[in-house]
């Protein structure tokens, strides 16, 4: 606030000392959502409550920007991938290199390990 001569400024402090600092555009966004609340007259325990609210709803979207961050980015590693058109082996015998007939298996799990 300033001196009545208009120099110098003089600290005020809250009658309260248990509220917290605020910034000038904290205490001026607060009273403009209290004005809007409909209040003609501003006390320091409604600027206080809404200024309590107004950190509270900072706090939680950090939370959710972080939250977020973290599940695109553990995901990050994950690609999409797209399934190629499945195989299937040919039921009708082919002509090998020979000329003898090949027959593919229908299942894998006759297949010779080494």
């Amino acid at each position: 606030m300033l001196e009545p001569d208009g120099r110098n400024y003089v600290e005020v402090p809250y009658r309260n000392l248990s509220n917290p600092s605020v910034t000038l555009w904290e205490h001026r966004q607060a009273l403009a959502r209290v004005r809007e609340q409909g209040r003609s007259q501003v006390d320091e325990v409604a600027l206080f409550a809404v200024i309590g609210q107004m950190r509270q709803i900072v706090s939680c979207a950090q939370k959710e920007t972080r939250r977020a961050r973290r599940e695109r980015e553990r995901r990050g590693h994950l690609k999409v991938r797209v399934q190629p058109e499945k195989l299937v082996p040919p039921r009708d015998p082919v002509a090998g290199e020979d000329g003898e007939a090949v027959v593919f298996a229908d299942s894998f799990d006759d297949i010779e390990q080494w």
